[in-house]
């Protein structure tokens, strides 16, 4: 039968033969459904295309808005996947959503076209499905009116009971045969057959052995029942427990009657069964509305969350945040359903919120994307000029031209992932290529430097072995040319600079500290000479002012001669570098020549001002 059964109180009081209607109001949201969530658009198709080529109706109808659903879902995945369009949120999807984006060369066109073609033919084939069943009613409708009128006949004749019983047991058979028909007819065909079959066993007199027979074949059947019933109240299955105790009340309905003084006891029996069962739907339903009372909680703190993480102000950390929603969506997706009232509503407003959260993102990154497209143009004017100067070998300047340019290139920010090695390589290597040339430059030079040092030891050498001469004027001569031959060697490696100058001044001093030349003699008593009337007179700050003189003046010739022994590593070997080497060696040579006279003035003052 197409009626349903109403599930009453166990208190409450219905009749024999009562129907008792489903008031699951949450089935199709407890339903199992195959999950299609993880198959490819291809692989739908098919699923879709064998689901209508099996032809099987409930399958289909049960099945196909959720196939349609998972359908849109990955359209929109593959789409996102694709690049075709950008992604809003990993919650669920409808085709409305995918038809708001207007495209013109639409790759996913023809796959898409495809699916509306199996669903217009499914619901084609339900269509006429449906037609047929509400054909099929009418006409079960007249054949089951024809079996009521011959019921009448079957009553108003007076014949053999070995005639009539056989003929009634036929109709029976032909109505149980028949099936459901329209929803509005069947109340009251079903009243009036059953009260046709009573009248049969009550008012015709029938052979009593046939009668007590058919009675305890009723009752045996109905017995069974019963049991299988009070087995239903034990079932873990809630839902499948009461659709179980619909079918047997169908199957009581089409029982006939069993003896008076049982007839009460067993209805009774099943009627108890039927309660224990409708009480354990009802504990259930109670049970599931607290479920989804906890469920509606659980869903709106996750909608706050999202909501506060939308009202963020400021700069953001957007895959920080990208992470911490999909770890939201998750959680949501692991809450179960809020009741039927409340649960589009709060997805309604998750959903809201997350697309909130990604429109930002999609903004942010839109502007982000054309601000990396400007640091990569810089980062491109920095490569070309990088790789203007790679041949260069101008080695202070180029040093300093490419230090800047590195130094630019720290301050310029990100771009694009795919662009940033790439970018960065072709800079490096630009910059490995002057560094490189340089290193292989200094790296001569380096060799030369090992050779003056080997010579100034030589010649330190030299000067401690030196034999002075019972001649003055020999000495001197001495003096003159180790200070001529130290000056014109070339310049030593800077980490031995400092020893071997101080070793060369302590040889020098040793051997030669108290000779001097005429040339000095006289100037040495042109300085003091100078002293004295510095002293005397009144202007200038006296001896003081000229010691200060002398000491700032030999620390800017320190100053001097450094930064010229620092720019001679920076020319290359070449014609006019020779040439400018030697101009810097003879300023340089002058330049220490001054710097020991003013340390020899210096050392006057002190020792005048130590005697006074």
């Amino acid at each position: 039968m197409d009626q349903e059964i109403i599930p009453t109180a166990p208190e409450e009081q219905f009749k024999e033969g009562e129907i008792l209607e489903n008031t699951l109001s949450n089935n199709d949201s407890l339903t199992e459904y195959p999950d299609h969530s993880n198959k490819s658009l291809k692989e739908i198709l098919q699923i879709f295309q064998e689901l209508i080529e099996r032809g099987d109706q409930q399958e289909m109808y049960k099945l196909a808005e959720g196939i349609k659903a998972a359908f849109y879902k990955a359209l929109k995945r593959e789409k996102i996947a694709a690049g075709f369009i950008a992604p809003s949120e990993n919650v669920e999807s409808t085709e409305e959503d995918l038809q708001e984006t207007v495209v013109s060369h639409n790759p996913f066109a023809e796959i898409e076209r495809g699916f509306k073609e199996l669903y217009a033919q499914y619901k084609s084939l339900r269509g006429s499905f449906l037609q047929t069943i509400e054909k099929q009613k009418e006409e079960n409708l007249a054949k089951k009116n024809a079996i009521i009128e011959e019921l009448k006949d079957l009553l108003e004749k007076q014949e053999d009971l070995h005639q009539t019983f056989p003929a009634f047991r036929e109709l029976q058979n032909r109505w149980k045969s028949i099936g459901p028909v329209p929803q509005a007819n069947n109340k009251d065909i079903w009243d009036t057959y059953q009260y046709l079959v009573e009248k049969f066993y009550d008012y015709v007199k029938i052979n009593n052995e046939l009668r007590d027979l058919d009675l305890k074949k009723n009752l045996e059947m109905k017995v069974e029942l019963c049991e299988k019933a009070e087995a239903l109240i034990n079932e873990p299955n809630i839902i499948q427990a009461f659709r179980k105790l619909q079918k047997l009340h169908e199957e009581w309905r089409e029982l006939g009657p069993v003896n008076k003084e049982m007839r009460e006891e067993i209805w009774e029996r099943f009627k108890k069964a039927t309660s224990g069962v409708n009480k354990r739907q009802q504990e259930f339903f109670e049970t599931q509305k607290e479920s989804q009372k906890e469920n509606l909680e659980q869903k709106s703190a996750l909608c706050e969350k999202v909501e506060a993480i939308v009202a963020l102000e400021g700069e953001r950390d957007w895959n920080a945040l990208t992470k911490e929603i999909e770890k939201i969506q998750n959680d949501w997706k692991g809450i179960g359903f809020a009741s039927k009232k409340d649960n589009q509503r709060i997805y309604d407003r998750f959903r809201a919120a997350c697309d909130k959260f990604y429109d930002a993102k999609r903004d942010h990154y839109s502007h982000f994307k054309n601000v990396m497209q400007e640091n990569y143009d810089k980062k491109i004017a920095l490569c070309e000029q990088a790789e203007a100067l790679k041949d260069s070998d101008d080695w202070k300047r180029t040093t300093d031209q490419l230090i800047n340019l590195q130094k630019k290139w720290k301050e310029i920010g990100p771009v694009a992932r795919k662009q940033s090695d790439i970018v960065w390589k072709r800079f490096r290597a630009a910059c490995d290529t002057f560094f490189d040339n340089k290193s292989k430059h200094y790296s001569s030079v380096d060799d030369s430097f090992e050779q003056n040092l080997a010579k100034k030891l030589d010649l330190i050498q030299e000067i401690n072995e030196y034999k002075l001469d019972p001649k003055p004027l020999e000495n001197s001569e001495a003096l003159k040319d180790f200070q001529t031959r130290w000056a014109e060697i070339g310049f030593v490696p800077i980490k031995e600079k400092e020893r071997i100058q101080a070793a060369y001044r302590h040889a020098m001093e040793q051997k030669f500290g108290e000779i001097r030349n005429p040339e000095q003699e006289n100037r040495i008593n042109r300085y003091k000479k100078h002293l004295k009337d510095v002293s005397t007179s009144s202007k200038g700050g006296g001896v003081r002012a000229e010691r200060e003189k002398l000491i700032q003046r030999y620390r800017q010739m320190e100053q001097d001669i450094a930064v010229w022994e620092n720019n001679m590593g920076f020319f290359t070997k070449s014609k006019n570098a020779d040439s400018l080497l030697l101009d810097i060696e003879k300023k340089i040579s002058a330049a220490k020549f001054e710097l020991s006279q003013l340390e020899e003035k210096i050392k006057l003052i002190d020792n005048q001002n130590d005697a006074q």
